[in-house]
């Protein structure tokens, strides 16, 4: 007896279904081998299904790529998505709580390469890989590797839509904007973002221009004397380093301060700015609304940018 069609195209998908989980389960079991950011390689046997993260910005790309389920312990410091706030908290970068790593049987520990953790828990047998993007470019260059590490096909498509994005925010950018100089501080310090700098590079493609030149680095530690010197028209910070700006030495003179042109971000925007991953694009459209709203008008701007190095 001769199967009929439907029992023909049924078979047929039955066998492409099974084969297509065949390749899923090798892929599965494919060896991983990535080189880090301290230019070690690391070989892990298969993409890992435990993992814990020690920077915000990797947290967040692993759940931009869809594999928040494998986290099982991050930072203290990582707070998006709200799924991983429930997620076991083990420490910061700096401070990291080795024995509760260790106790959450983690297949690999993603950590910044200034992290103090990583010595330490390669010499207690587990994986470490150190990634930590500064840049645009990093920012691109880590969506691989975590992808790789993931085995995750096609990161790419986040740095595209991230990408887009941050474009999409420059064209909203109000041309009597474009030119006004920035002092963007990321933390008290005073720290500020360079021009070389993740943030410093979105302020460039937002048409602002940074006060910090990338000679200095990507986020210098500044003497406030320099801010004084510089005068900027815009000042952007976070509320957890605004108090206390007037008071620092000749700051009360500063235009941007005597004028108000002073863009405060509460909490939950300054971390979406100081995080070099996926969240890259809210970020450049806060500042361009910044720019937008407490710039002053384009001829001042330009004019006072021309007679200013």
């Amino acid at each position: 007896m001769k199967p009929t069609p439907v029992r023909r195209i049924l078979w047929v998908i039955a066998i492409l279904i099974a084969l297509g989980l065949l390749m899923a389960g090798l892929a599965q079991a494919q060896p991983v081998q990535v080189t880090d950011d301290r230019g070690r390689a690391v070989t892990l046997p298969r993409p890992p299904q435990r993992i814990v993260s020690l920077l915000p910005s990797l947290t967040e790309t692993i759940c931009a790529l869809d594999q928040c389920h494998r986290l099982v312990g991050v930072d203290r410091y990582s707070n998006w998505p709200d799924a991983i706030t429930r997620l076991p908290q083990v420490g910061g970068g700096l401070d990291p709580n080795i024995e509760a790593i260790v106790a959450l049987r983690p297949d690999v520990v993603l950590l910044a390469t200034s992290s103090r953790a990583s010595a330490r828990l390669e010499q207690l047998g587990v994986n470490v890989v150190a990634l930590e993007p500064k840049s645009h470019a990093d920012v691109q260059r880590v969506l691989g590797k975590v992808g790789q590490v993931l085995g995750v096909p096609d990161a790419q498509r986040v740095w595209r839509h991230i990408d887009a994005a941050v474009e999409a925010a420059a064209q909203s950018v109000p041309p009597a904007a474009r030119g006004v100089r920035v002092y963007f501080e990321v933390n008290r310090g005073p720290y500020g973002a360079g021009a070389s700098s993740f943030i410093g590079e979105t302020l460039t493609r937002l048409g602002a221009r940074n006060i910090l030149p990338a000679s200095l680095g990507p986020f210098p530690k500044l003497n406030p004397e320099f801010v004084v010197r510089a005068d900027p028209d815009l000042i952007m910070v976070g509320a957890r380093s605004v108090e206390g700006l007037t008071e620092r030495p000749g700051w009360s003179s500063l235009r941007a301060l005597r004028e108000q042109r002073l863009c405060v971000f509460p909490p939950e925007d300054a971390d979406v700015l100081v995080r070099p991953g996926p969240r890259m694009a809210e970020g450049a459209r806060i500042m361009a609304r910044c720019l937008a709203s407490k710039a002053p008008s384009g001829t001042k701007a330009q004019a006072t940018a021309a007679v200013r190095p």
